[in-house]
């Protein structure tokens, strides 16, 4: 183990948290930027082809939400259809289009979205009532730019630098390894719950019981993370009252309450699961209300305050003073009403928090305010090594320990500021302490997906040759699959080098193609799969994953494989998907092949550069990796010349001329 590092200045901690928030402000800044370019200065055309306007749309239904606020169901035009880029979570604002008025004085209703069904949305909104201009023009509905994140993230960093003589300074300075993080004896802690885990799997779950502090599971591709986490989670829940589970995508905290759920444990879901599943629904928040034995009493307040305020509704603008004395009292009546329903809502909602044994939500969601005051013994993050430190910091706040879990050798967290990035907003709290604290990680070292010859280079690699391909995928290829596939390596690279494949820049969008490559991925890939018939497995359909560095060489390959007889009907029947390598993140498929695009006599390989983005792609292959590349390009870089050594020492190296 490497020596435990200290800090010999005590202000090197507030330091570098104030660099972070520095860092931060500039990618606030860059994203708002990019916004207002993608959307502000566009006109609603441009707007709605870019899929942040929906327009025209109309209000089909009003109701009132938590806190007397309107909640508007609204809905496109069904021939509109057109990709879209609203979600749940997403802030949105309602604009009238009034004939007269310029597109900078168009007034606004803003909210955020909580549902989304083919044309349909729903807006919960920020106002009691509906204001007078939805009458006045053609409505629309605009995605707006989302500052409650960096709003919540700037407060936690604040919260953390401020923090003195207090758990939270305790595990600030732990974290960032200014003081040691300390364990129990790992072989005190006793596992209550039966399980299949290996033995890596559960020295990690100890580790997680028997840590004061801080403890980090380290789960490379495929080595079973979520598993573990859960079981680490099912454990800790048996000694703690109520532990808070976060991750930074809300695909994340669906698949950790799904999985909670169906292990039995109390979970609520807060915010809006992306997933919309049955199970999924049932443990929301919304859906924990609408069960509770006081919700029926509440339903009928909120009817009851609901007929008052439309009773007040039918008084217009010109009445007299009796009409406008009897409006007056009506709405007082409507607003006590609805006062005492919120005041019933709080009471259901602490009901239902009192009992719960977990809570999951976003980084941002543990500011809920219905969760904001709560505490918790140990908050749980998944996926931290995509995360941004400011977003972490925000669940950590509220823990007395903190366990994150994650992979700082895969795909690191999105930043939109080049030179933040550059500056460091990239490096995780994550990759901070596994450096720092080396003690409080546990790797796992088995892994469940992929054929042995697959994982060896990641595992030299990445994971200090650590890992271990299980018994039942170690010699899993694609005979195995099916007699009818020719023996075959596993793993193999197609050189073109000499080919004379160029790359071509696409100058309006920087990114590049390489056509030629391309085609002759298709054609090795087609050739491949000659003999595989999808009706002889309709229980274990194979599964493709076609992958490229750059957008323009995606583009080019989605339209190549309209063209391509074989490939089409798989794409169709979604067994065929192609993709940047961000798309396939926490995915697997049977054969992945992939097209490294760049090849010129100058060996630049930009983005390719990125050799945890290429641990991604190959390790999501598990019976076959199908690379494609120009070696003269490539080899100048250490990694992929230890990939080309690699693929030679395995008898996996190929040239393009024997495909002719």
């Amino acid at each position: 183990m490497s020596e435990q590092p200290t800090y010999t200045d005590p202000y090197a901690i507030e330091k570098e948290l104030r660099k972070v928030q520095a860092l931060m402000k500039l990618e606030q800044k860059e994203d708002l930027e990019q916004f207002k370019i993608k959307s502000a200065q566009a006109t609603i055309a441009e707007r709605q082809k870019r899929g942040l306007t929906w327009y025209p749309v109309k209000i089909t239904q009003e109701e009132i939400g938590f806190g007397g606020k309107l909640v508007l169901e609204i809905e496109r035009p069904a021939g509109q259809g057109g990709l879209h880029l609203f979600q749940v979570g997403k802030n949105a604002a309602l604009f009238g289009n009034i004939p007269g008025r310029a597109a900078t004085d168009r007034p606004t209703l803003s909210g955020v979205i909580t549902s989304v069904k083919r044309n349909k949305i729903l807006l919960a909104t920020n106002k009691e009532d509906l204001p007078d201009w939805v009458d006045d023009g053609k409505l629309g509905v605009d995605l707006t730019f989302d500052e409650v994140s960096y709003r919540e993230m700037e407060h936690a960093l604040g919260k953390v630098m401020g923090a003195y003589e207090s758990r939270l300074a305790e595990l600030r300075d732990v974290l960032l390894g200014a003081r040691p993080a300390r364990y129990r004896d790992e072989s005190e802690a006793t596992l209550y719950y039966p399980s299949p885990l290996n033995e890596s799997q559960l020295a990690a779950v100890r580790h997680v019981l028997a840590a004061k502090d801080v403890a980090i599971i380290h789960g490379p591709p495929g080595t079973g993370k979520t598993t573990t986490l859960v079981q680490a989670i099912l454990e800790t829940i048996r000694r703690e009252r109520r532990v808070l589970v976060c991750a930074p995508s809300n695909t994340a905290v669906d698949l950790l309450t799904e999985k909670l759920a169906e292990r039995g444990v109390n979970v609520i879901r807060m915010g809006n699961p992306s997933r919309v599943s049955d199970l999924l629904l049932h443990h929301t928040l919304d859906a924990q209300i609408m069960e509770h034995k006081s919700y029926g009493e509440l339903k009928s307040m909120r009817q009851t305050a609901e007929q008052y305020r439309e009773q007040a509704g039918k008084f217009k603008r010109h009445f007299g003073w009796e009409e406008r004395e009897q409006r007056r009292m009506l709405k007082e009546m409507a607003h006590q009403m609805l006062q005492d329903s919120d005041n019933l809502e709080r009471y259901i909602t602490e009901d239902l928090l009192e009992k719960v044994q977990v809570i999951t939500c976003t980084l941002v969601g543990a500011s809920n305010r219905a969760i904001r005051h709560l505490t918790y013994e140990t908050v749980f993050i998944d996926e931290a090594a995509q995360a941004l430190e400011p977003g972490c910091w925000i669940p950590i706040t509220k823990g007395n320990r903190v366990v994150l879990a994650g992979d700082h050798q895969q795909l690191p967290p999105t930043v939109k500021s080049e030179q933040a990035a550059r500056d460091g907003l990239r490096e995780t709290l994550f990759e901070k302490c596994i450096k720092r604290q080396p003690d409080s990680a546990r790797m796992l070292e088995v892994q469940y997906r992929m054929h042995e010859q697959i994982m060896e280079f990641s595992s030299e690699q990445f994971y200090e040759g650590r890992l271990k391909a299980a018994p039942g995928v170690a010699r899993a290829d694609l005979p195995d699959y099916d007699l009818r596939f020719a023996p075959d390596l596993p793993v193999e690279f197609l050189d073109t080098a000499g080919f004379g494949f160029q790359e071509l820049g696409i100058e309006e969008s920087r990114s590049i193609a390489n056509p030629e490559e391309a085609d002759l991925l298709l054609k090795r890939l087609s050739q491949l799969l000659e003999v595989y018939d999808p009706a002889d497995h309709t229980d274990d359909l194979l599964t493709i994953g076609v992958i490229a560095p750059y957008r323009a060489q995606i583009n080019y390959l989605k339209d190549a494989v309209e063209d391509n007889d074989e490939l089409v009907g798989l794409m169709e029947h979604r067994m065929l998907s192609i993709g940047t390598v961000d798309s396939f993140q926490g995915q697997e498929r049977d054969i992945i092949a992939i097209s490294l695009t760049r090849s010129n006599a100058q060996s630049e390989i930009g983005f390719l550069s990125d050799i945890r983005r290429m641990n991604v792609g190959m390790t999501r292959a598990r019976r076959k990796l199908l690379i494609v590349g120009d070696s003269s390009t490539l080899g100048s870089h250490p990694f992929y010349k230890a990939f080309l050594d690699y693929v030679e020492s395995i008898g996996a190296y190929r040239t393009a001329w024997e495909l002719q």
